[in-house]
């Protein structure tokens, strides 16, 4: 990540429940309230994924509250779609791979970059839940090990 980058919020859960395979950094078309919501960190990636339609690709299921200070005309509905800037080749991969069985594109970290808000969305393949457990044991047993490290030196 680079120095401008400021991280408003991780989808950590991604990680667990997918196999990350490849990550694209896309813009994000807001309302108003929406991107000052984003800056006082009130937004949740937990339940989100990035969906086909039209040829487009719209983020569904990401919830951004609304802003305290601006009125709610218009703004009702905190989850609504919100659609994903990318490159028209980019988008082109990303849709042949959803198009395909067993991938899907989840949002991983939403940042601010020179004031506008960035997503960093990810094409990935669910995990089962023996890698899930295998995932665990293997990050328990580092920690064993780096813990046995210490307590030598």
């Amino acid at each position: 990540m680079s120095a401008g980058r400021k991280i408003i919020s991780r989808n950590r859960q991604a990680s667990h429940d997918y196999s990350l395979l490849t990550t694209y950094d896309a813009g994000i078309v807001l309302m108003g309230s929406e991107i000052k919501s984003i800056r006082e960190n009130r937004i949740n990636l937990r339940d989100g994924f990035v969906q086909e339609r039209g040829g487009e690709l719209w983020l569904m299921n990401v919830h951004v509250s609304p802003y305290d200070k601006a009125p709610i005309f218009g703004h009702a509905d905190p989850v609504r779609p919100r659609k994903l800037l990318l490159h028209r080749r980019e988008i082109n991969q990303i849709i042949s791979k959803i198009r395909e069985k067993g991938y899907t594109v989840v949002p991983i970290v939403v940042y601010l970059e020179r004031g506008k808000a960035k997503i960093e969305i990810a094409l990935a393949q669910g995990k089962k839940q023996y890698d899930k457990r295998a995932d665990i044991a293997k990050r328990d047993s580092d920690r064993q090990i780096s813990r046995a490290l210490k307590g030598e030196l």
